[in-house]
């Protein structure tokens, strides 16, 4: 009998391929050229990666999936809220890949000494497997619950000047 794999641990086996790359000191590679073969992990390499992901642990794990120039993707698991951020010069896109929570975009960072960042005026939306949320350039966002934990789908896109 043929076993097949739900699309969460499709994803999930695809981001962990690619380790964690975000204290790298050098740029990051150019993206690949259009007509190029594109980019290709082995069903093994993504094994082994999800299996390091999950032991590291912790509130946040994120497995990089590809750093280029012009985008990065990730594999991101929230166990817990977190404070608000904005990334200035990046447009981001989250896939919901599966677990429960309330996602708050839009408005302005306030932080207070000592506590997390929030968000005054923004948006809250609950979010379930499926859902997908775009956080334009400089946008605060924040999960400011998680009911089940979530793991999303990362893409963060260079933003047009």
């Amino acid at each position: 009998m043929k076993k097949s794999l739900s699309m969460a641990m499709v994803l999930l086996l695809i981001a962990v391929a690619f380790g964690e790359v975000a204290g790298q000191s050098t740029p990051p590679p150019p993206a690949p050229a259009p007509g190029s073969a594109g980019i290709f992990r082995t069903n093994a390499d993504l094994q082994a990666a999800l299996a390091q992901s999950i032991a590291a642990g912790g509130a946040l794990t994120s497995a990089s999936i590809t750093l280029t120039d012009q985008y990065r993707s990730s594999l991101v698991r929230r166990t817990e809220p977190n404070g608000a951020i904005a990334h200035p010069g990046n447009t981001e896109m989250h896939y919901i890949v599966e677990g429960v929570g309330t996602v708050v975009t839009g408005g302005t960072v306030v932080r207070r000494d000592g506590t997390p960042a929030t968000i005054a005026g923004g948006e809250a939306h609950r979010v379930v497997k499926g859902d997908i949320i775009i956080i334009p350039a400089g946008s605060a966002h924040m999960y400011s619950e998680i009911v089940e934990p979530i793991t999303y789908l990362e893409f963060r896109f260079v933003a047009p000047e």
